[in-house]
């Protein structure tokens, strides 16, 4: 599956984010920066040792509690065709005070603010907190959606929404209006 809105500058598709050569793709990172499951787990193993070893570094000098939900910070790609890598914390769905919108919103918004800080263009984005934290895929699509919107009327990017499966892709492109 491959759907364009905004006259292109917003790609929805179906594959493997870590295939997408872009300037930066959004890593849906735990607190912790170290890696994980899922999306955190592939790009940290695709990218190699460079990624960790930055990651350790942000937490011993920035994070050292750990990267706060809806904070992003941003490393090399390492072996990724990517450039760099952008992590961020989505919300765990119910556990925020009902704040996990706003929680979410914050990780696309944070991830292009520091995308567009750093000269960056296009970016890759998974579906942030839809897997094993829960999120409801319905519900953070319209979320989604908004926010995406409202970067691209601000900023000269680039965004790609990469879908693990095509029914997750679809069902998102069925849901964000």
């Amino acid at each position: 599956m491959h759907e364009e809105f905004f006259d292109g500058r917003l790609i929805v598709k179906s594959g493997d984010l870590t295939d997408e050569t872009v300037d930066a793709i959004v890593n849906a990172a735990n607190s912790t920066l170290l890696g994980g499951g899922g999306v955190d787990g592939a790009i940290h193993r695709r990218g190699g040792p460079a990624i960790l070893k930055e990651c350790r570094d942000i937490r011993a000098t920035r994070y050292p509690d750990g990267l706060p939900t809806g904070e992003a910070v941003i490393t090399t790609g390492g072996n990724l065709p990517a450039r760099h890598v952008i992590h961020t914390v989505g919300p765990i769905y119910g556990m925020n005070a009902g704040r996990d919108a706003e929680l979410l919103e914050a990780c696309y918004r944070n991830s292009v603010k520091l995308a567009v800080e750093n000269d960056l263009s296009t970016i890759a984005f998974p579906s942030i907190s839809t897997g094993a934290y829960g999120y409801p895929k319905h519900e953070a699509a319209p979320i989604v959606f908004r926010a995406v919107a409202d970067l691209l009327s601000d900023h000269s990017i680039e965004l790609r929404l990469v879908f693990f499966s095509e029914s997750d892709a679809s069902s998102f492109v069925q849901h964000c209006a």
